[in-house]
């Protein structure tokens, strides 16, 4: 049976729109007849990356997060921005973040992630690379980060107690050690 010929978007109604998002409320119809209204929100694709230095740690972020009303370590993550390319975005961040700066050659893609399936498209691709050298962060305006390193067992041990919940962080910290074991 395919589940997708059982439930379709009957009417979407925009409530909000965003700088990054679009808040909507869809009724949705079922097969059996049956309707229900449903929350979508339309995201903007995000970018994220995992950077590692010389010495194998793993540059992070740690940032005021208003959504949860407090600080979390995270990896460096944007906008995808103008031009559309992953990768060139996830550069990108890392640069205006954390100063660091990873040679295109240095990075590969390591995993994309939907962020929450239940109520939104937002897609974060994910990429690894191998830092090289150093400059000046240039963030935004808004942006307050300190710059961490820690090893990749120092992060799951976050991880796992529970310090670290940020998803595309968990996500890309947990297959890189899986990669690590290959």
């Amino acid at each position: 049976m395919d589940i997708n010929k059982n439930v379709f978007v009957e009417k979407r109604e925009l409530i909000h729109k965003g700088s990054i998002l679009d808040y909507y409320k869809d009724t949705m119809r079922f097969s059996n007849g049956n309707t229900q209204c449903w929350d979508y929100i339309d995201h903007k694709p995000v970018v994220s990356v995992l950077p590692v230095d010389e010495d194998g740690n793993i540059i992070c972020v740690r940032q005021y997060r208003h959504a949860i009303d407090k600080s979390s370590l995270e990896i460096p993550a944007g906008g995808i921005g103008d031009d559309n390319n992953p990768l060139t975005g996830a550069l990108r961040e890392l640069r205006e973040e954390t100063g660091y700066i990873c040679d295109e050659k240095d990075a590969k893609h390591l995993i994309d992630i939907y962020t929450s399936v239940g109520y939104t498209n937002e897609m974060v691709y994910i990429y690894e690379c191998k830092v090289s050298k150093k400059t000046n962060a240039s963030l935004d305006d808004n942006e307050f980060v300190t710059v961490e390193k820690y090893s990749p067992m120092q992060l799951y041990e976050m991880i796992i107690k529970g310090e670290i919940q940020d998803a595309k962080t968990v996500s890309a910290v947990m297959t890189y050690i899986a990669g690590m074991h290959q």
